[in-house]
């Protein structure tokens, strides 16, 4: 058996019910991790809990939308009662939300994509350093190319914001939480094989703003496809592991080279 790079950790996943949650999820369950699964749709992530079982893996899902404030205080309370600490926090779940022209998106479009993607961010961070701060550990934020070196996809100005706000607020939490020993860093996925366009929602106006682009043939340089889930949770893998101990406050690239050549 392979070594076991999180034996006895306790990890916190968010969208642990599909792509590249569901993915990091199982992939530190196989190194050792129990995992406990923050998601809106428990449904799903009662699926990943199973394959990890029956992998001989500890996984526990918490009913929990990051939009809510409240339900993210919750599902942290509810660890605490099971845990004396946790390991590593894996801040993933986020939605593309609704693309559309700046002048046209409705405030209340804009404010959903803000308040899953950067407050739900801010305050999966916020609740889970009480239970981290003791021992340390690592906390790993889903960001983007988009936002941060690619600008090119029209109408999902909110989108891209909160992509760029994470790593922002994922540089300011590095220097803060470092006298905990807490980690933090950011990875930014390129075009993944994923379910997220389920959360993308396109105005019917959205085409009057966009502007034609061609790109090569083979926009993905590395592989000329989009990459995997399980590619990303490797290098997730690899954060919250004691591998990458001095590695802070640092954004990293996985996208096989695509925002090279869009950006």
């Amino acid at each position: 058996m392979a070594e076991q790079r999180l034996s006895g950790k306790i990890a916190v996943v968010t969208g642990g019910g599909s792509g590249i949650g569901e993915a990091t999820a199982i992939r530190f369950a196989e190194h050792g991790a129990k995992v406990y699964m923050l998601d809106r749709t428990p449904e799903h992530a009662e699926k990943t809990k199973e394959r990890i079982k029956a992998a001989g893996g500890e996984a526990v899902v918490i009913a929990c939308d990051i939009s809510k404030p409240e339900n993210v205080k919750q599902a942290f309370d509810r660890i605490a009662e099971l845990e004396p600490r946790i390991d590593v926090v894996f801040a993933n779940a986020g939605i593309n939300g609704t693309t559309a022209p700046i002048e046209t998106m409705e405030i209340e479009e804009w404010d959903q994509t803000i308040h899953t993607n950067l407050r739900g961010t801010f305050a999966t961070v916020k609740y889970a350093i009480p239970l981290l701060k003791d021992k340390g550990g690592s906390v790993i934020i889903t960001s983007s190319i988009n936002g941060n070196r690619v600008f090119s996809g029209i109408g999902f100005s909110a989108y891209s914001s909160t992509k760029a706000g994470q790593v922002a607020f994922m540089k300011m939490a590095a220097l803060e939480l470092a006298r905990y020993k807490i980690r933090v860093n950011a990875v930014c996925p390129g075009a993944i094989d994923t379910n997220i366009d389920d959360s993308t929602y396109p105005s019917d106006d959205l085409k009057k703003v966009q502007i034609p682009m061609e790109f090569p043939e083979g926009s993905h340089p590395l592989e000329h496809k989009p990459g995997e889930a399980e590619q990303v949770a490797n290098l997730v893998l690899f954060l919250a592991s004691d591998e990458s101990s001095h590695v802070t406050g640092t954004e990293i690239y996985v996208d096989g080279a695509e925002s090279l050549l869009r950006g």
